[in-house]
C-alpha cells in the first residue's frame, strides 16, 4: 500500500540523504519537504500525508511543539542526531526514532512498523489519522537509562517495577529505569497481556512460568527471569478469572 510522506528537517543535506535512502522503498511517495516546524505544519494541513519524517531540533519550534499544534497528526518517524528525546518520542506514540546518520536497516525496520500499524488500525476499526490506542504486543518502545539505549519489543519485557515516579523495566539481563509511573504505564499497556499484580508490579502474563498459592488468599508468580512476584488477594481473584476457561 503506497504511503504519502513529508520530510521536515532544517538540514538540506539530511533531507537529500533521507530521500536517497527512501528510493529503496517505492511504496513511500515524498510529497514535499519543509525546513522548519511552521512550514512543516502548513504542508501537513495542505497535503494530509500518511507519514512524516520529523527532525526535533530546528530553528524556531521543535518537532514536538509542531505535533502539539496538529489536530490530527499522521504517523511520525523521528530523525535526529540526539538520543535524549527518545522517551518523549515514546510518549507521543512515534513509530520509530532514527538516529542520524540513518542506517538503511533501521529505516527498513521503521517502514515495516508503518505497515504493521496500518494493519492494526484496520483490524481495530481505526482510521490512520485518529489518535492510536494502547500499545499492543507487537509494538516496540525506546528505553534510555544514562548512556545506554534499547529499542525493545513489549513481548520481551517480563515486568515493570515501581520506583516512585520511575519504573524499572525488566528484559533480558537489563533493568533500566524510565521516568514513567506504574499507573501511567498501566493506562498504555494491553491488559490482556500485562497484569497489575500488586501496587508495585505489572507482569507480562506470557512470561509466567509457575503459579503457587500464597498467604491470605494471594498468589506467588514465578517469572521467566527468576523473579517471584506476589499477587495481592484482590488481584488474585481477578487473575484466576482471567486465566480460567
Amino acid at each position: 500500500m503506497n504511503k504519502k510522506a513529508i520530510i521536515i528537517d532544517d538540514e538540506r543535506l539530511a533531507r537529500m540523504e533521507l530521500k536517497k535512502l527512501l528510493l529503496e522503498f517505492p511504496e513511500i511517495e515524498i510529497l514535499a519537504e519543509a525546513a522548519n516546524a511552521t512550514e512543516g505544519r502548513e504542508k501537513i494541513e495542505e497535503l494530509r500525508p500518511d507519514l512524516i519524517f520529523l527532525d526535533i531540533q530546528m530553528p524556531g519550534k521543535t518537532g514536538f511543539e509542531m505535533l502539539e499544534e496538529l489536530d490530527n497528526a499522521p504517523h511520525v518517524i523521528f530523525t535526529t542526531a540526539y538520543d535524549e528525546y527518545a522517551l518523549k518520542a515514546f510518549e507521543v506514540n512515534a513509530l520509530d526514532y532514527l538516529l542520524k546518520p540513518i542506517e538503511p536497516r533501521r529505516l527498513s525496520d521503521a517502514i515495516q512498523k508503518l505497515e504493521q500499524a496500518d494493519e492494526k488500525d484496520l483490524e481495530m476499526g481505526y482510521m490512520p489519522s485518529l489518535p492510536r490506542g494502547p500499545l499492543g504486543e507487537h509494538d516496540q518502545v525506546f528505553v534510555k537509562d544514562g548512556e545506554r539505549c534499547w529499542f525493545v519489543k513489549l513481548t520481551e519485557i517480563r515486568m515493570f517495577e515501581s520506583a516512585g515516579n520511575y519504573a524499572k523495566v525488566f528484559f533480558g539481563g537489563n533493568k533500566p529505569l524510565i521516568l514513567k509511573s506504574l499507573n501511567a504505564l498501566e493506562e498504555r499497556l494491553d491488559d490482556r497481556i500485562f497484569f497489575r499484580a500488586n501496587r508495585k508490579h505489572i507482569v507480562n502474563l506470557r512470561m509466567i512460568e509457575k503459579v503457587e498459592p500464597y498467604f491470605n488468599g494471594g498468589l506467588l508468580l514465578e517469572i521467566r527471569g527468576g523473579e517471584k512476584i506476589e499477587v495481592s488477594r484482590r488481584q488474585a481473584v481477578r487473575f484466576k478469572e482471567m486465566m480460567s476457561l
